[in-house]
């Protein structure tokens, strides 16, 4: 057990002993108010018949038949004190049951027929005080009645003492368990969610918390939170390790093949012009590839740091498709479809980037001799761009992973030029703006890629 559990477990105990304690002295006071607003005295049909039959024997056959009397009554227990207040039968007295009856009979209560305690007058003028107490608060030494004549009954405030003992005891066992209970279930995920901090502090990101708790309250959420930003940054380090490794790829190649233009020079100065036709080539893809790793860097590291003036995308879209009609082979043709002016606000440079990389990708894996349209419209306070093709499509597996960088999809779209950082690049600046870009195959063959920004 930790110290936040013992934080824990004395917190909630000492609430609920403060709790009890409250309580308890509730009932307590109330208790005690009880007991002296009632009389410790029987003033029931039993107490009157016992009072008037002593009376009568009193009166009629003196002290004598009166010890009689009371030596043969067992029910109601009955008391008649002398003038020295002794019981006639040298019973044992407690002190506070003729104070009670004193009391009432000066107050004048229970001035009914039926009385719990009377003034008994003898033949010769002698006064005695008789009472019954109550049954429920029989005093000690007194006898029980014909179930147990020989048994001392039980004090009540030795009654009330031991009951109060047995409810305090079980309300201390009972708060220990519920608070130990309560400490654990709160310290728990937080330990589950400390050792999860631990291991992603040694480099291990996989999630952990949820599987050590399924609770639904607000520690859960927070460990399950936790789970889910160290799986993003699982994934994305296992993304930087990928870009490192595919980087490392795309660079090794056109490395090689100037090592190779070079060996060639000196092996064969007389073509030392065409070698250095291939040196330059291959250093422009690097440097084409390295334009294209920084600005990919460049959006996901700011995404936010973007300029923002109105852009017209029918006017930009008509200059990246004469750029790639330009471009592209002679049998491929490249239609522009607009619906009147279409605006957005954001950076035209990079804006004019994702489209240009969409339609070129288009037209680099259309089929020879198809048709690249690019389609723009206004709907519902939005701008949509679809760039299709008649090219052979991509796997369904593929549709998503295709904004990948680095990406190529199966063998129908390899063989071609290029880095496969043109959509993710497009992704990312379409994402920056606020839209997004989907790819679908379409039903009678190609691909449709499809942009909506939100309109100026």
């Amino acid at each position: 057990m930790g110290r936040l559990f013992w934080k824990f477990f004395l917190c909630i105990l000492l609430a609920q002993l403060t709790a009890t304690i409250a309580i308890g002295g509730a009932f307590w006071l109330r208790d005690q108010a009880r007991q002296k607003a009632s009389s410790s005295l029987d003033s029931g049909p039993p107490a009157a018949v016992a009072l008037d039959a002593a009376a009568a024997t009193l009166r009629h056959g003196g002290e004598a038949a009166l010890r009689g009397l009371l030596a043969d009554l067992r029910r109601p227990q009955l008391y008649v004190l002398d003038a020295a207040r002794r019981d006639l039968l040298g019973r044992p007295v407690p002190a506070e049951l003729p104070k009670e009856a004193e009391r009432q009979l000066g107050n004048g209560e229970q001035r009914g027929a039926w009385r719990g305690a009377r003034y008994l007058v003898g033949p010769g003028g002698e006064r005695y005080l008789a009472f019954v107490p109550r049954q429920s608060g029989r005093p000690e030494g007194m006898r029980g009645g014909p179930s147990d004549p020989l048994t001392p009954a039980l004090d009540p405030g030795a009654r009330r003492r031991i009951g109060q003992t047995v409810v305090i005891g079980a309300a201390v066992v009972a708060s220990l368990l519920f608070a130990a209970l309560l400490a654990w279930y709160f310290s728990r995920p937080i330990r589950a969610l400390r050792s999860a901090f631990e291991a992603a502090a040694a480099g291990d990101l996989a999630p952990r918390f949820g599987r050590a708790t399924k609770g639904g309250d607000e520690l859960s959420d927070l460990g399950r939170d936790f789970d889910r930003m160290s799986g993003r940054l699982r994934t994305l380090m296992d993304g930087q390790r990928r870009l490192l490794h595919d980087v490392s790829h795309e660079l090794r190649s056109p490395l090689a093949r100037m090592q190779a233009a070079v060996g060639l020079a000196h092996q064969q100065p007389d073509k030392f012009a065409s070698t250095l036709e291939r040196i330059e080539r291959e250093s422009n893809r690097m440097d084409k590839l390295v334009g294209e790793l920084l600005t990919l860097s460049r959006l996901e590291a700011m995404p936010d740091a973007l300029r923002r003036e109105p852009v017209d995308l029918t006017e930009l879209a008509d200059g990246i498709v004469a750029d790639a009609r330009f471009e592209a082979a002679e049998s491929t043709r490249i239609l522009i479809e607009a619906e009147g002016v279409v605006s957005v606000t954001g950076d035209p440079d990079l804006l004019w980037s994702a489209l240009e990389n969409v339609v070129r990708n288009a037209a680099k894996h259309g089929a020879q001799g198809g048709i690249v349209t690019v389609a723009l419209c206004a709907d519902q306070g939005l701008a949509r761009i679809d760039v299709l093709d008649r090219g052979p499509g991509i796997p369904p597996a593929d549709l998503a992973a295709v904004f990948q960088p680095f990406f190529r999809a199966g063998a129908s779209r390899t063989g071609v030029d290029g880095h496969g950082l043109g959509l993710a690049i497009a992704q990312r600046v379409v994402q920056a703006h606020g839209g997004e870009i989907v790819a679908h195959n379409r039903e009678d063959g190609g691909l449709r890629v499809t942009i909506t920004l939100p309109q100026a």
